[in-house]
């Protein structure tokens, strides 16, 4: 159960629309690492985490996630709101455009539709935590190419927060897999699953 407050965790006001910019950042709406995929994959590895407090925390972070993607999908919409159709062919935007008009639809920024298959829930501990880390960083070098690309101040300054709190949650996440590994025999924390097998006997 949640509490939903009514307002964006970062307030998002972009005085300037850009659709060039738009078609970059909706990468990390729906893209291979971005908001929508981080927020089911950690709400759906939660079930099986078999540490509370692990469970928890994913529970947390893939909750943020959605806080993020309801940012991004702020900074597309007022990035593209108020603009003519010739403007938003002039930048770049008119094949998104044939399909959505100005609504926000998941995709990369290469035009890929958003799959699950953007995210993975193994079932294992180990094998989720790891890939948790490596999505955050993938997600922060993302932000890292869209701060790259991207001058508008107030579109940096959500961008730079997002990105700030991909570092953050990477941290945790190795905070996690240290708690899992500590529960388990040292000598065999990558050779078992301890969701499917708690008391292995090797």
């Amino acid at each position: 159960m949640w509490s939903y407050e009514k307002r964006l965790q970062f307030p998002v006001k972009i005085a300037c629309p850009d659709a060039r910019a738009a078609k970059v950042i909706i990468t990390q709406y729906g893209g291979p690492d971005g908001e929508l995929g981080a927020s089911m994959r950690y709400l759906s590895q939660r079930y099986s985490m078999p540490d509370r407090r692990v469970a928890g925390l994913l529970t947390d972070i893939g909750t943020e996630e959605l806080a993020h993607l309801e940012m991004v999908s702020a900074l597309v919409y007022q990035l593209t709101k108020g603009l003519s159709a010739s403007e938003i062919k002039a930048q770049g935007m008119d094949a998104y455009f044939v399909d959505h008009t100005t609504g926000v639809w998941p995709q990369a920024a290469s035009g890929a539709p958003f799959t699950s298959m953007c995210f993975a829930s193994k079932g294992d501990a180990i094998t989720d935590l790891s890939e948790d880390m490596a999505a955050e960083q993938k997600a922060r070098t993302t932000y890292d190419n869209i701060i790259r690309l991207v001058d508008d101040p107030d579109v940096l300054q959500v961008i730079r927060f997002l990105r700030e709190r991909e570092i953050v949650h990477y941290q945790r996440f190795g905070e996690a897999l240290e708690l899992i590994k500590s529960d388990l025999d040292s000598r065999n924390f990558y050779a078992v699953n301890p969701e499917f097998d708690p008391s292995p006997k090797l």
